[in-house]
């Protein structure tokens, strides 16, 4: 099973043509695939979206705060080795916004097995970029959600280079914990599940931390999970596992104002 959905390894903090060999050209990958079978975002379409040099997504929490997933971190503490990224859809476009990490928070307890969220204090405020709101109740924990991100576009692919975007279905506890699907792996308390029967969309590699999220009115965001864990990539009968943001959203906004976020 392939769990974690991060990119080992991945640095962004500079993007050169060099540096960009590992990462998917226009060129090289096909244009209208997505995290796996979508489309590419629109510049500004999700100003919330964050890319982090370790591999993983993220979401713009505060000005000074990132929400993204324990497993992309390495622990509770001083840390000013992590670059983020945000403002852009393209890697390489001149108007990025980078920031470097100076704190990381993992949750409490983490231990590999649920309790994935963590959160990247930046060295300074990032201005001009809409936050992403956390669902703090499970009203908003079905129907069709938004993913998106920078990983790969299939099973044992690399970073792209464009933001990509998809929409997946909410599926059961019940359903995901069945087993035709990952009988009995899901923590039904701490993980959401999402995606299709057949397969074909989903995260991948690479968008481990990024936000899974769904409108709640006209032009309005709210983040329902973070990209966990999967066997795979788009395979049948294994949907996306994300952490459920409304079961930890009182303890996201504590450690976040702990930080001054």
């Amino acid at each position: 099973m392939v769990r974690w959905r991060i990119l080992v390894g991945t640095a962004i903090a500079v993007l050169t043509a060099a540096a960009m060999g590992a990462i998917a050209s226009p060129a090289a990958a096909d244009p209208t695939a997505n995290v796996v079978g979508g489309s590419r975002a629109a510049q500004g379409e999700f100003p919330f979206i964050v890319r982090l040099s370790m591999g993983c997504g993220g979401a713009l929490y505060s000005p000074t705060i990132v929400l993204t997933a324990a497993h992309c971190v390495d622990g509770t503490g001083t840390n000013t080795s992590i670059t983020a990224t945000l403002g852009v859809v393209d890697l390489q476009s001149s108007s990025r916004i980078t920031r470097k990490s100076n704190y990381v928070y993992q949750a409490p307890g983490y231990n590999g097995s649920g309790k994935d969220w963590a959160l990247i204090r930046l060295s300074s405020p990032v201005t001009g970029l809409a936050t992403l709101s956390l669902a703090t109740s499970t009203a908003y924990d079905s129907g069709t959600f938004t993913i998106a991100g920078w990983g790969a576009t299939s099973e044992g692919g690399g970073q792209q280079r464009y933001l990509r975007k998809a929409q997946v279905p909410f599926v059961s506890d019940a359903t995901c914990n069945s087993a035709s699907m990952y009988d009995g792996q899901i923590i039904a308390s701490d993980e959401i599940c999402a995606g299709y029967t057949a397969g074909g969309v989903d995260t991948c590699q690479g968008d481990s931390g990024g936000p899974m999220f769904r409108t709640v009115s006209a032009g309005a965001w709210v983040q329902v999970g973070i990209v966990s864990w999967g066997d795979g990539c788009a395979r049948p009968n294994k949907p996306g596992v994300y952490t459920q943001v409304s079961h930890f959203s009182a303890a996201i906004k504590s450690a976040a104002a702990s930080l001054g976020g």
